[in-house]
């Protein structure tokens, strides 16, 4: 296994960082103990949900399985929603190119590497929702963190260090599979497994030393992040070397196939739909680490009366997160929603009757599966005007959007880019400029049509065709 924590892409790391890093390591060993010399073997699972493209879940299996014909593994871990969502869009650009997806979660194994993602997780979810509570905290601590502290090149020295836990997962998986990687921690296992054919898919604006894997493709979505990487300017105090053009690729927005088959005809239905005063669509999604629940009450509240009047129709995505639709109800009984609770056959219906007819009230969307929870947001995406999201992966999906608050400082650059291509609003911090921007948009009803037609324009451009370019880049010299 080459060192990856010593040296990153030429720049030497200090004794203390590569000396912490080793601590890091040992210290998940010690808590999870040692699977390194473990065998797992590998079998295929059939994923429901992602049937359209006849995507694969890798499992454990008593015996190894093997890979069907023009295999490209996506490798992901669950972190929110975000992560899963990229990877969805990943797999649906593979089956679109003649490629059989692999889905594979490196944190769903009973395995020392999967537990340590897991416990990151847990931890990165409940400082996310801690910081939504707390001000002080948010600024003291979240939003320093996920800005610079991940920005710096020594994180990804212990990054590199602890990814060598899962090695073992990789241990029957053919080495030259094609991998797209939608999170820096598989890209870094692949590397140090030895796999041949690596894109780490980077996916945020806001570049970051967390994000790096040495021995792979980087891919980004942004000219603003692409000149970040190729720098790695402000990653260190010193000047550093960046990457190289072999290491780093601009590729544009990941999305699935399905979004852009017939984006064109969902945005002139959306114009007409404006144009003729019907009900104005409203996605609302809530995010997987269930955070941001005040501004989502506020919202709603100030909807309902529009809903009301039968100017807008609400749909809300809680995802996974049942909790927060309960405490919701709890907060407002005068909410009546269409409930779609772990019901997938009936928002696959809803879907279908929203392409025909006009649609009232608010619905209520939870699933208890996660692909489920993630891909309920992309079915209702082309039968809805506008969605509502703080300005995270859904900055990059063609639909006219409203940015709430980040979370995280490293969303602000998404919402600057989303708002700079026109297809989204500024960041909305606050209730009021919220409900302010809200308002603007149901009642300027020549606002999103423009939207619409900057995403027409995008589209021709390539602007999202940046998974399909992930896959090319992937197979490229594997066939």
């Amino acid at each position: 296994m080459a060192d990856k924590t010593s040296v990153i892409f030429g720049n030497q790391m200090d004794k203390k960082t590569i000396k912490n890093a080793e601590k890091s390591k040992q210290s998940y060993i010690k808590k999870f103990g040692d699977d390194s010399s473990k065998d797992y073997k590998i079998g295929f699972a059939d994923i429901p949900t992602l049937d359209y493209i006849k995507a694969k879940n890798i499992v454990f299996k008593d015996e190894n399985e093997k890979f069907e014909h023009k295999p490209l593994i996506v490798g992901n871990i669950r972190m929110g929603f975000g992560h899963y969502r990229i990877s969805i869009a990943m797999a649906s650009a593979a089956r679109a190119l003649g490629y059989t997806p692999y889905w594979l979660d490196l944190a769903s194994f009973d395995a020392t590497g999967s537990k340590m993602i897991r416990h990151q997780n847990d931890l990165y979810s409940k400082a996310s929702r801690i910081s939504q509570k707390s001000k002080l905290f948010n600024k003291i601590v979240w939003e320093p963190l996920n800005s610079e502290g991940f920005k710096k090149i020594t994180y990804n020295a212990k990054d590199q260090k602890n990814s060598e836990l899962l090695v073992p997962i990789f241990r029957n998986i053919p080495k030259d599979i094609p991998y797209i990687a939608t999170h820096v921690w598989p890209s870094q296992a692949a590397i140090h497994a030895g796999m041949t054919h690596v894109v780490n898919a980077i996916p945020d604006n806001w570049p970051m030393g967390l994000h790096l894997s040495e021995g792979a493709i980087h891919t980004v979505q942004t000219p603003f992040a692409y000149l970040g990487y190729k720098t790695l300017d402000g990653f260190a105090k010193q000047r550093l070397n960046g990457l190289s053009d072999k290491d780093l690729k601009l590729v544009g927005c990941y999305v699935d196939h399905e979004l852009l088959a017939n984006l064109e005809k969902d945005n002139k239905v959306r114009k007409e739909r404006l144009a003729s005063g019907r009900p104005i669509r409203i996605l609302m999604t809530v995010g997987g680490a269930g955070a941001g629940y005040s501004l989502y009450k506020s919202m709603i509240i100030h909807l309902l009366p529009y809903v009301k009047e039968k100017k807008v129709a609400i749909f809300i995505n809680f995802g996974d997160h049942k909790t927060v639709y309960q405490k919701l109800i709890k907060d407002l009984p005068e909410l009546k929603c269409h409930e779609y609770f772990d019901k997938y056959e009936d928002l696959l219906k809803l879907r279908d009757e929203l392409a025909k007819k006009d649609s009232e009230g608010v619905h209520a969307i939870y699933n208890s599966d996660i692909f489920e929870a993630v891909y309920s947001t992309n079915l209702l995406m082309p039968v809805c005007d506008l969605l509502i999201t703080k300005p995270s992966e859904l900055v990059f999906y063609p639909i006219p959007k409203i940015f709430m608050r980040h979370i995280g400082g490293h969303e602000v650059y998404g919402g600057i880019f989303g708002r700079e291509m026109g297809d989204a609003t500024k960041e909305c911090p606050d209730v009021k400029s919220m409900n302010n921007m809200l308002d603007n948009l149901i009642l300027d009803r020549e606002i999103i049509p423009v939207m619409c037609d900057r995403i027409d324009t995008l589209k021709k451009a390539g602007f999202y065709d940046g998974a399909y370019e992930c896959v090319k880049l992937a197979v490229k010299g594997h066939e």
